[in-house]
C-alpha cells in the first residue's frame, strides 16, 4: 500500500501564514493596555450603531414591522457577522495606502496569494471587540424575545453569523478589487461596504423596492440577517423579500464570493505600479 506523500510547499506555506498570524497576535498582546484600549474602544463603536436603532424604536413602535427586540435581533446578527468579516478582510481597504508605500509590489512578487498575504500583515485583533457587543446583544434578544430553542432556530442562529461573515468578507474584497482602477478610492469603498453593512443592520422592508433587489440579489446584506430572522421569528417577508429567501444564504454566500473573486483578479491583473 503506497503512502501519501504531502507536498512539502504547500505545508511551508500554511505554516508561514501560521506563523505570521501568531506573531502579530503576539505583538498586539505584549502592550496589553494598548489592546485593551483599543478592544473596548472597537465595542463602543458597535454600541453607537445599536444606539441609532434604539433612539428611532423609542421613537416609534416598529421598525419596518418589527419590534424593538427582534429589530434588536437583527442587528445583533448582522453586526456579528460584519465585524468577523472586518476582523479578517478588514485590512483591504487599505490598498490605496499600500500602493502609495510600494507595499503591494512586494506582495506581487512573492509567491503566495496577494489577498492572502494583505490579510496576515496587518492583522486586527483589537476588532473583536466589536463582535462581542454584537454576540451579546444576539444572546440578550434571545432570551428577551423568549424564542422557542427548536432545532431550526438552533441552525439559523448559529449558521445566520457565519453566512453573514461571508457574506460581508466578499464585500471587502470586492470594493478591494475596485479600487485597482480608482485613485485613493478608500471613501468610495467605504461607502460601499460601510453602507452596506448599515443596510443589513437593519429589517430589509424599510427599504424602497429597487433597494430590497439590489441588496438581496446583487449584494445580499438582508440575507446577512433580517431574511433568517423572518424564519426564527416566523414572520412574513415583505414584497421582493419572502422569508424562505432565509434558507438561500449558502447560495447567497457563494455568489457574493464568485463577484467578488472576478472583480478582485481582474484588478489584480489589472494593476501595473504605483507608476501608473
Amino acid at each position: 500500500m503506497q503512502s501519501v506523500r504531502r507536498d512539502p510547499t504547500s505545508i511551508s506555506v500554511r505554516e508561514s501564514y501560521a506563523t505570521v498570524l501568531r506573531s502579530r497576535i503576539r505583538a498586539q498582546l505584549t502592550y496589553r493596555s494598548s489592546f485593551w484600549i483599543n478592544a473596548v474602544n472597537s465595542f463602543f463603536t458597535g454600541a453607537l450603531e445599536f444606539v441609532e436603532i434604539y433612539v428611532l424604536l423609542t421613537n416609534t413602535p416598529t421598525l419596518g414591522g418589527m419590534t424593538f427586540g427582534q429589530a434588536t435581533l437583527v442587528f445583533g446578527l448582522a453586526n456579528l457577522g460584519f465585524s468577523l468579516a472586518d476582523l479578517i478582510f478588514g485590512q483591504t481597504d487599505q490598498i490605496p495606502r499600500y500602493i502609495r508605500e510600494g507595499k503591494l509590489e512586494a506582495f506581487l512578487v512573492r509567491p503566495m496569494p496577494v489577498l492572502a498575504q494583505m490579510i496576515t500583515s496587518d492583522f486586527q485583533l483589537r476588532r473583536v471587540g466589536r463582535a462581542l457587543l454584537g454576540l451579546l446583544v444576539a444572546i440578550a434578544m434571545v432570551f428577551w424575545l423568549d424564542l422557542d430553542l427548536s432545532a431550526q432556530n438552533i441552525y439559523l442562529l448559529i449558521t445566520t453569523p457565519i453566512y453573514g461573515a461571508a457574506i460581508y468578507a466578499a464585500l471587502f474584497v470586492l470594493a478591494g478589487g475596485i479600487q485597482f482602477w480608482i485613485i485613493d478610492g478608500s471613501e468610495f469603498t467605504n461607502a460601499f461596504v460601510y453602507g452596506g453593512s448599515y443596510a443589513g443592520h437593519l429589517p430589509g422592508s424599510v427599504l424602497l423596492a429597487p433597494l430590497r433587489v439590489l441588496f438581496t440579489f446583487v449584494f445580499p446584506v438582508t440575507v446577512t440577517a433580517y431574511l433568517p430572522c423572518l424564519l426564527i421569528l416566523g414572520l412574513d417577508g415583505p414584497t421582493f423579500l419572502p422569508a424562505w429567501l432565509g434558507w438561500f444564504a449558502p447560495v447567497f454566500a457563494v455568489w457574493s464570493w464568485l463577484l467578488a473573486y472576478l472583480i478582485w483578479r481582474l484588478g489584480v491583473r489589472h494593476y501595473t505600479g504605483a507608476g501608473g
